[in-house]
């Protein structure tokens, strides 16, 4: 629910006057002409790398030339591309079509400035399982999905051979246990996600999800003082101390440069491991516990039509030719980091798994999850970050740092 007199956007991030300017003006300069108007759909993204863009707009010119409808294509970045598409929104202005994440659909839809989606057998039958519950809210299709990826264990062999480590890793123990002998030895054990916003949840999920926890209850109330959630902000603090703490930039850096030996990451380092890494480098399934597999973060990409968009037709007809299997393939199959088609016929096609990093991941996406859907999921994600930094800096246990943000996501959760 929308507080009265606030835009539901403003709650996050304030526009400024020049955003707002830029974006009327941009408005302004599309009025008709008085000539014939070609018809056109702008399309924000986040393929903003030079090669990623180059895919992009080869599978976009196949749509123009058998649509005759131009795409205006923005790119946008991580760091900043949320509060853009905020700004936009709240000054009437937003793109035709947008990609989301899996875990902005709710927020988007719940503020009710995307526009419903025909919930058919191309949605129903037409994507994995897993990626449909993000994509709708109160029973209605918002986005379709277009990608899906998660993230794995990423281990330096030689390091573990070199600290005497022989076991096998199946277990959250034995990667401690494994950690604490390369820490001993005199290298780094662990990698480990300090803050970092939008990076860390998915980090210390797996953990809880993996030992039994969860972040709501059977009724969607926040339950992050569990036992099960103690435990794994426990272990993931364990873990921690027997390597060193940064960003996922500088640990993905780190890993490559062989300084670290276990290291939770994600495909895109597929080409630079085979590339760069001058040690044994091996991909495994998330470790699980009580004879139970690890289950891993899975995230996904999603295309959604605005509300205020002038031309439903089109918009709609792009969504649904970008993540028809062919396009999701030729997406993925061209961009490593993309993951894997939503498509359910493409999901595991041989091209895309023939790689033995790359199946890896299909296979730790049988046991992965996406972030449960909650119109305030972004302010329960930042709850559990800050919790998860307090422990890693030594200024709260894991049982306090969880009650304190018990009560903040109950706090949050009732001012919707």
């Amino acid at each position: 629910m929308v507080r009265a007199g606030r835009s539901f956007f403003s709650l996050v991030s304030p526009l400024t006057g020049l955003t707002v300017l830029a974006l009327f003006t941009s408005a302004c300069s599309r009025q008709d002409s008085g000539e014939p108007r070609e018809t056109v759909i702008r399309f924000w993204h986040f393929w903003s790398e030079p090669s990623q863009k180059l895919v992009l707009q080869e599978i976009v010119s196949e749509f123009e030339s058998t649509t005759g409808t131009r795409v205006e294509l923005t790119e946008l970045s991580w760091n900043d591309g949320k509060a853009k598409l905020q700004a936009a929104f709240n000054s009437g202005a937003p793109p035709d079509v947008v990609e989301l994440g899996s875990d902005w659909v709710a927020q988007f839809s719940s503020a009710g400035v995307l526009m419903a989606l025909p919930l058919d057998s191309t949605f129903t039958s037409g994507f994995i399982p897993f990626s449909q519950p993000p994509a709708m809210w109160n029973g209605r299709v918002f986005a379709y999905p277009w990608t899906v990826d998660t993230r794995v264990l990423w281990v330096n062999t030689d390091l573990v051979a070199a600290s005497g480590w022989k076991q096998p890793i199946t277990t959250l123990n034995d990667l401690l246990a494994a950690s604490e002998k390369v820490h001993s030895s005199g290298s780094f054990g662990f990698g480990a996600n300090g803050a970092d916003v939008h990076r860390l949840y998915k980090k210390i999920l797996p953990f809880m999800w993996t030992l039994g926890g969860d972040v709501l209850d059977e009724n969607g109330r926040p339950h992050l003082n569990s036992e099960a959630n103690i435990k794994a902000l426990t272990l993931y603090a364990d873990l921690a101390r027997t390597g060193f703490i940064e960003t996922q930039r500088q640990l993905d850096a780190a890993y490559l440069n062989g300084k670290v030996a276990f290291w939770i990451s994600g495909s895109w380092l597929i080409p630079r491991v085979r590339s760069l890494a001058k040690f044994r480098s091996e991909a495994h399934l998330l470790p699980g516990f009580n004879s139970h597999p690890g289950i891993s973060f899975a995230g996904g990409e999603y295309l959604a039509v605005s509300r205020a968009t002038r031309n439903q037709q089109r918009a709609r007809e792009l969504v649904k030719f970008l993540t028809e299997s062919e396009q999701a393939m030729k997406l993925c199959s061209a961009i490593p980091e993309a993951g894997f088609p939503s498509a359910r016929i493409a999901y595991q096609h041989e091209s895309l798994i023939s790689d033995s990093l790359k199946a890896v991941f299909a296979r730790q996406l049988d046991n992965a999850r996406m972030t449960p859907v909650h119109a305030r999921w972004l302010d329960l994600e930042l709850i559990i970050e800050n919790a998860t930094v307090r422990v890693l800096l030594g200024e709260e246990t894991p049982q306090e740092s969880l009650e304190k943000a018990q009560l903040e996501a109950l706090l949050s959760v009732t001012e919707q």
